[in-house]
């Protein structure tokens, strides 16, 4: 974005007419042991002194829903939803500085892994959301604009129907809270396998998730109603 400001009017236009908060890593104990222990984890890693099982799942730690379908209350499992909403201080950071500029935020973007996917509410219920055809539109736009850089075809629609039914997510968190536009990328996954990635792998799913980032917000700046 800041080395193509002078030469793209798009992300001039974007860049001045709106702000863009960006948080690198939501989980970064979670993402450290995953790169040191565990290919595959995915929860926090809080401390559970009864069952001697570490980590919450940040994305069923929200309170919409909390713990329903899709999320376990047992903490030994990958979807444990936490003792109570909030619980972990990841979770609650966000979920307070969203609070507090809910009425200025038209978007919120979480990026997850893996899937090739883009979702959009409801995680918890098969239920169509009240601005569906605006969400919709700028979601088939943002798949087809990723698409344009190496032709790599995301699937997108509702998270529940299209991925599977969760409960206690930050989107739906978001959305229920007033922010319109509330999305979940699942990035196709690069890999690291305990060393560190080679620019050449890593790059093309950066500049392609930029591009459909770019088109979801040159949709909000159309003010789709």
């Amino acid at each position: 974005a800041l080395q193509t400001y002078q030469t793209d009017p798009d992300m001039r236009k974007m860049l001045t007419q709106l702000y863009f908060y960006i948080m690198p890593v939501f989980n970064v104990d979670g993402y450290h042991f995953s790169w040191t222990n565990d290919r595959f984890w995915r929860k926090t890693r809080s401390k559970n002194m009864r069952f001697h099982c570490h980590g919450v799942d940040a994305n069923r730690n929200w309170k919409v829903k909390w713990c329903d379908e899709g999320a376990s209350f047992h903490p030994c499992d990958d979807t444990y939803c936490g003792p109570f909403p909030e619980s972990e201080p990841e979770v609650k950071a966000v979920a307070h500085f969203l609070r507090k500029h809910r009425k200025q935020i038209k978007a919120y973007l979480s990026f997850h892994a893996y899937a090739q996917m883009l979702l959009y509410p409801y995680s918890y219920k098969y239920a169509t959301i009240p601005n569906f055809n605006c969400v919709e539109s700028a979601a088939y736009n943002a798949v087809n604009a990723l698409q344009s850089a190496y032709g790599v075809r995301y699937r997108y629609g509702p998270a529940s129907s299209t991925l599977y039914v969760s409960s206690g997510s930050s989107m739906d968190w978001a959305y229920k809270n007033g922010i319109p536009y509330a999305f979940a990328f699942e990035l196709r996954d690069t890999g690291h396998f305990g060393f560190l990635l080679p620019e050449t792998l890593i790059k093309p799913t950066c500049t392609e998730t930029v591009l459909a980032v770019k088109n979801i917000t040159l949709h909000l700046l159309k003010k789709c109603h």
